[in-house]
Order: structure tokens, then C-alpha cells, then sequence
């Protein structure tokens, strides 16, 4: 039976952690904000929570640039504990989704670009590179995880400061958690064997407005969304995981952060979940780097030359790999 430790992130957050008595395969994710944990792979980690894999959410800021979107919540209660309610509403996503861990990496929400909080010295977008890869590589190397999920480098669409810097602070940290030359005092090495990024698809928008369309109720994407998507290429996937089973999880987790979703969103929740259910049941990757048994890390580019795969763990040949 697990028994449940708790643990400090190397920001000096607190976290729960189940400690089996021998390690499962490891799943780490990392999301700029309370709530991207819900809206990219809920599914996908819903699934492998199932199969008894160890899953790890890194959530580098709290969200405190978030506005209330939800008529219901917008209260003056609600707007002055704002930042601790959305670290509530966290913890119960990441439980609705099965993750087993859920890191805080201590860093202030950068707000949209342009606004004053893209100024703070606190704020993610502004942390010295070196700092912020550090934090991750120390979560990395206690979790020691075979493969991790972050976002790409193609966001065009949404290029929100935090969402750029995940993608920076990923990229660097996978490449440098294997080595004992980079941040000795932060841990043993320990390399990752995959590393992959989210795919926000716009033939999946495309098809949901369709289906607005096909069954007569007003789409929340209007042209302005539409001819937006035609500016944003297609990214290439390497991976696609079917989340059929746990087609729910994503609305649930949703629902959780009631400070953020509104239940009578139409972006969210105009179809019903039942047709929500039948587009594109699935959550999709792309491979971004894979680390050779001896650690040597390779970029992975374009599209993969094989079938997609519907595994993120299929050819791993080694479950923990150390670069000496």
C-alpha cells in the first residue's frame, strides 16, 4: 500500500506525494497556470493515472493575473483571496485528473503581454533562465520521469508570456537534468527519455464549430476566431492518445475552477458532453527530443516518418537513464 509523504518543490511550496514502495513509470507535465491542467491532456493523464503510472503536474506560476470570469464567483470575497482560491481550485482539478503530485515552481503570473505585471521581478517571463531551469531540473531528478509533456514552440495563436516561457524553461531542462555537470546541489542526474509537446489543434476547432453549425445552435466562433486559424499552421503529430474512456475529465476539471469557466460558457460547454464526446476523442503530441540509452540527447524534427504512435512511453528502451 502507498503511503503518502510531504515533500518541499525547490521554491519551498508543499506538496502530497504518494511514495510506493517501487517506483511506477513516471509522467511529468508542465503548465504555466491553475487551469492549462485542465484545457491541454487532462485525458491523456487521466489514462495513464489509470494504468498505474505516477503522475507529476509542475504548475510554474499561481495564476494571480487572472481575472473572475465567472459571473457567479465575481464577488469582493472572491476577489480578495483570489490567488488562494485558485490554488484550491488546483488541488481539485489535478484530483478530478489523477494527478498524484502537484509542484508549485513559485513563480508570479506574468499577466498578457504588454501589461504592467510583464514588469514584476517576481514574474515568470522575467526569471533568470538559470534559476527557473534549475527549479525544474530538481523536480525532475526526484520524480525521475521517462517522459515529459510541455508546450511547443509553435504558439502563434496564444502567445501568452508564460505559455513562451514553459516551452523555454522545458526545452533547456530536459537537455540538462541528465547531466552531473549542471546544478550539482539540485540532485542526481537523471535523464528523461522523452520529451514531447501539446498540439492545440485547429481542425478540432474547426470540426467543433461544425457541429455547432450541423445541429443549429449559435457557434461561439465567429470569423474573426475562424480567419484567425487560418493564419496558425497545422502542427505535425507523432503521438495521439485515444481519451475516449475519459472523455469527461477534461469537462470536470474544468468545472473545478469555477473562478476561471463559467458552466454556461458556450466555448466550453455549448455542445452537449455526449457530442462533445464523438470529435476527436483523442489528445495529440508531438516528439519534440528522445534521449539515447547512454543519455545523449537528440532533437526530433518534422513529422515522424513511421505510423503516429498511440503510446508516449512506446520505445523506451531504458526506464532511467543517467549521462556520465
Amino acid at each position: 500500500m502507498a503511503t503518502v509523504k510531504l515533500t518541499s518543490s525547490p521554491a519551498g511550496s508543499v506538496t502530497a506525494v504518494s511514495e510506493p514502495s517501487s517506483p511506477p513509470p513516471c509522467l511529468l507535465s508542465v503548465h504555466a497556470h491553475p487551469d492549462d491542467e485542465a484545457s491541454k491532456g487532462a485525458g491523456t493523464i487521466a489514462s495513464y493515472h489509470a494504468r498505474g503510472v505516477h503522475t507529476v503536474l509542475v504548475c510554474c506560476t499561481g495564476g494571480e493575473q487572472g481575472d473572475v470570469l465567472n459571473p457567479a464567483m465575481d464577488t469582493p470575497e472572491v476577489r480578495d483571496r483570489l490567488p488562494e482560491i485558485r490554488r484550491e481550485e488546483l488541488a481539485r482539478s489535478a484530483s478530478i485528473i489523477g494527478y498524484d503530485e502537484v509542484v508549485m515552481l513559485g513563480y508570479r503570473d506574468s499577466g498578457m503581454p504588454g501589461t504592467e505585471a510583464n514588469a514584476d521581478p517576481a514574474c515568470f517571463a522575467r526569471a533568470p533562465l538559470d534559476e527557473a531551469v534549475e527549479r525544474l531540473v530538481a523536480v525532475i531528478r526526484r520524480a525521475r520521469p521517462q517522459v515529459m509533456v510541455i508546450y511547443g514552440d509553435e504558439q502563434s495563436g496564444y502567445p501568452h508570456p508564460d505559455h513562451l516561457r514553459v516551452h523555454e524553461v522545458g526545452v533547456v531542462a530536459f537537455d540538462r537534468a541528465g547531466d552531473r555537470n549542471a546544478f550539482p546541489g539540485s540532485g542526481d542526474p537523471f535523464q528523461p527519455g522523452k520529451l514531447y509537446y501539446t498540439v492545440a489543434s485547429v481542425a478540432r476547432f474547426r470540426a467543433v464549430h461544425e457541429k455547432f453549425v450541423e445541429l443549429g445552435l449559435e457557434s461561439p466562433f465567429d470569423e474573426a476566431w475562424r480567419t484567425r486559424w487560418e493564419s496558425i499552421p497545422e502542427e505535425p503529430v507523432s503521438t495521439s492518445i485515444d481519451v475516449t474512456e475519459f472523455a469527461d475529465v477534461r469537462r470536470r476539471a474544468l468545472l473545478a475552477h469555477a473562478t476561471q469557466v463559467d458552466p454556461l460558457s458556450p466555448f466550453w460547454f455549448g455542445l452537449p458532453p455526449e457530442v462533445m464526446r464523438t470529435i476527436e476523442p483523442h489528445d495529440d503530441y508531438r516528439l519534440a527530443r528522445v534521449a539515447g540509452p547512454d543519455g545523449t540527447v537528440r532533437a526530433v524534427t518534422g513529422a515522424p516518418d513511421g505510423p503516429i504512435e498511440d503510446d508516449l512511453f512506446a520505445d523506451l528502451t531504458a526506464l532511467a537513464r543517467v549521462r556520465r
